[in-house]
């Protein structure tokens, strides 16, 4: 978990954020240097008093060349709109626990996705029961009602005499019921699972199984026979199922089975594994006989053509002696199996019974969620506990890969990929198209991704088990179950959901292609806004005119005017062509050459607009308020004012000029420095309209389809109108 959180990536977002950021700050650190340094010789012009306060003077107008170029407004406006992305998700059952993993997601390539519950319900079912005959190469088949975790059903075709003392059928339904931690509860006259699917499914069999031939009432008891087998014997201890191991073992005493008294051990898990710890089987009539090697062999074959349906196929057996647990009580149990790294050795030399067949049906909606991602370009890898066979079963089946398909080159199980050398699990996972893992133990989980980070991919990866919490932390986005998942991953992840639905994650990313999109609309907004006041002031600075705003000013228009219609930008809908584009280049900018043109373009008409609307007022306007009229000449050259001879205006705005006229250029800019303001503002409101799409006019995206933002645009020039007019604010 350590190694996994030292190599956790930054987002996306992030390295852009920051990229952006410092690319911004060396730009106006030069910009506001050269506006400064270009004012030199006008440091000695008498009207500033001394080259010192002309210094200052100018190293004022520097520091509103900064403000003007800052996008204040930036990290609270990026804040908004993914504390909106946030919401929107969670209405989509995606709680995000990290701000900056909504934007991550829209530039996800590759999803690596747990088959069971993700994919599938996560409803099992137990749909077949298969057991040895007279040998290996004769496999008898029951078929099991199919109606979820009701024990009332029926094993169609299944007899008394087929469950008579002795019987594998008999004994494996004993397995199936004893070897387990779930159980089955009937809650408004439905009945539903508490503990694992797997382990429910074989619970509700093997009351199944024992009906045919059993003396139980399901109006007594809601597990009649597991019940009376649990009055029967003493349990003496577990040997809990884990992801290394694919197998779970229970110590029992009391029902004497195969005629052995003492400890025997039920056996259950991975048929290869199962199969393999066995040393006999038992046929049809009862009868233990020796497995050998060519038995197994005859068996896996017929196991994978069960798998290659799409079942999941669990074996059972019994150690009928004990074998090497014999000596087992309940009084030394809890020290004699906390050697977890013998358990192997400890379920060795058991008795093969039969296989319970389990239907796990996929998500009717996964199908088309995992279309959506073929055509957004996102690749989705499956991974699974389950055998090879069931796996490729099912990803056939949701069209994660295609019955055209390399299997030797798409689907590997967990060893496979671990016996692999670095460059051949490099070659495995490069391509195009999906992705198959069986067996996959949580260590191969972190591989996977690093390999996949490695490839250049921004990966997203689910898990809901506690040895799944290094993968999460490590992946881009780290999905959890919220249903199945523990504390553990839930709290290692970026993302939980709600429903544990793939689909969701689909929806996720959908949401966060449309927030980037959105992102870029506002950033768009912002930068080209300052870039039109940058030029301003440097127009200023380069004609000789006064500053037509002040630092405070600017602060104002960034923080407040512009802050609305760019937090309004966050509601606009996301393309409708949005999941047909495909991902996004990670280390593509937040503003492209090409976009960073057009906005200077825009930038240079806001600079022109707002000093012409200054020029003009000292040069040509006759507004009738009285003010004098200067050149432009006297204008671009104020700050020689007090060198001019015989140089008269008029009172104006309450204002006396008759004692030092030259205030007429500092203290008498009042209106035209409103003008420039008013100007500033409306093109810039106007300018919010144009950032609705990058690439589509107002006539293909018009103005109504985010109302939030024609609201923001009234309130910011309603908030300007109060600073204009009510005297207070002024």
């Amino acid at each position: 978990m350590k190694d996994a959180g030292e190599n956790e990536e930054q987002t996306p977002l992030k390295k852009k954020l920051d990229d952006f950021g410092e690319k911004l700050s060396y730009l106006i650190g030069i910009v506001c240097l050269l506006v400064w340094l270009m004012n030199y010789n006008k440091f000695f012009d008498e009207i500033h008093g001394t080259p010192l306060k002309g210094c200052i003077y100018y190293f004022k107008i520097a520091i509103a060349l900064a403000v003007a170029a800052i996008p204040e407004g930036l990290p609270a406006v990026i804040t908004t709109c993914l504390a909106l992305g946030t919401r929107k998700m969670a209405a989509n059952n995606a709680i995000v626990r990290r701000l900056p993993s909504v934007q991550t997601l829209g530039c996800t390539t590759v999803i690596c996705s747990d088959k069971t519950g993700t994919l599938t319900k996560n409803e099992m079912c137990a749909v077949e029961l298969a057991y040895i005959g007279t040998s290996v190469n004769d496999i008898k088949m029951f078929d099991i009602e199919e109606k979820s975790y009701d024990p009332t059903c029926v094993v169609k075709g299944l007899t008394a005499n087929h469950l008579k003392d002795g019987s594998p059928i008999k004994e494996l339904a004993i397995v199936c019921s004893l070897n387990s931690t779930a159980k089955i509860v009937k809650e408004g006259g439905k009945y539903k699972r508490q503990g694992e699917p797997t382990e429910a499914a074989l619970l509700v069999a093997a009351e199944k199984i024992a009906s045919v031939t059993e003396n139980i009432n399901f109006a007594n008891s809601d597990m009649p026979y597991f019940d009376k087998l649990t009055a029967q014997v003493e349990k003496v201890g577990v040997l809990e199922f884990s992801s290394e191991r694919k197998t779970m073992s229970t110590i029992i005493k009391g029902l004497n089975l195969n005629k052995q008294a003492g400890n025997q051990v039920l056996l259950k898990g991975a048929p290869e594994r199962v199969i393999e710890k066995c040393k006999f089987y038992k046929n049809e009539n009862g009868e233990v006989k020796a497995f050998t090697e060519a038995d197994k062999n005859i068996l896996l074959e017929k196991v994978n053509g069960m798998a290659s349906r799409g079942l999941r196929c669990l074996a059972g057996a019994i150690i009928y002696d004990g074998g090497n647990l014999k000596d087992v009580t309940v009084a030394n149990a809890s020290e004699k199996l906390t050697q977890f790294d013998k358990y192997n050795e400890y379920e060795t030399g058991g008795c093969f019974l039969g296989i319970v067949c389990i239907k796990d049906p996929v998500r009717p909606e996964v199908k088309q969620s995992i279309a959506d991602c073929n055509t957004a370009g996102i690749r989705v890898i499956m991974i699974t506990g389950d055998s090879k066979n069931t796996a490729i079963a099912i990803a056939k089946e949701l069209n994660i890969i295609t019955d055209k398909s390399d299997i030797a080159r798409d689907c590997f199980t967990g060893q496979e990929f671990e016996a692999m050398k670095e460059q051949e699990r490099i070659r495995c996972l490069q391509g195009q198209g999906g992705k198959v893992f069986s067996r996959v133990e949580p260590r191969h989980k972190k591989d996977l991704v690093k390999y996949l980070i490695d490839l250049g991919h921004i990966v997203a990866m689910t898990g809901d088990g506690v040895n799944d919490a290094p993968a999460l932390k490590q992946a881009h986005i780290g999905i959890a179950m919220g249903i199945t998942g523990t504390e553990v991953a839930k709290e290692a992840s970026d993302m939980v959901l709600a429903d544990d639905n793939f689909a969701t994650i689909v929806k996720a990313v959908e949401e966060g292609r449309s927030i980037y999109s959105n992102m870029k609309a506002f950033i768009r907004y912002l930068v080209s806004s300052n870039i039109g006041e940058v030029v301003s002031i440097f127009m200023t600075a380069l004609l000789g005119v006064p500053e037509g705003f002040n630092s405070v000013q600017l602060l104002w228009v960034n923080l407040v005017t512009d802050g609305l219609p760019a937090t309004a930008l966050s509601f606009n809908p996301a393309d409708k062509d949005i999941m047909k584009q495909p991902p996004r280049d990670e280390k593509d900018s937040l503003i492209s050459n090409w976009v960073l043109f057009r906005y200077t373009v825009v930038g240079m008409y806001v600079g022109f607009a707002t000093v012409g609307i200054f020029v003009w007022w000292y040069v040509w306007a006759e507004t009738g308020d009285g003010h004098t009229l200067v050149t432009f000449d006297q204008l671009s050259h104020w700050s020689e004012c007090p060198t001019w001879v015989g140089f008269q205006v008029n009172n104006v705005f309450g204002l006396d000029f008759s004692k030092d006229p030259c205030q007429y250029f500092i203290k008498g800019k009042v209106k035209a420095s409103t003008l420039s303001l008013s100007v500033l503002v409306t093109i810039e409101m106007l300018n919010a309209l144009n950032a609705i799409s990058e690439d589509n006019s107002l006539l293909v995206m018009p103005p109504w389809i985010n109302p939030y933002l024609i609201l923001a645009i009234i309130a910011s020039i309603s908030i300007h109108n109060i600073i204009l007019y009510v005297p207070f604010f002024n």
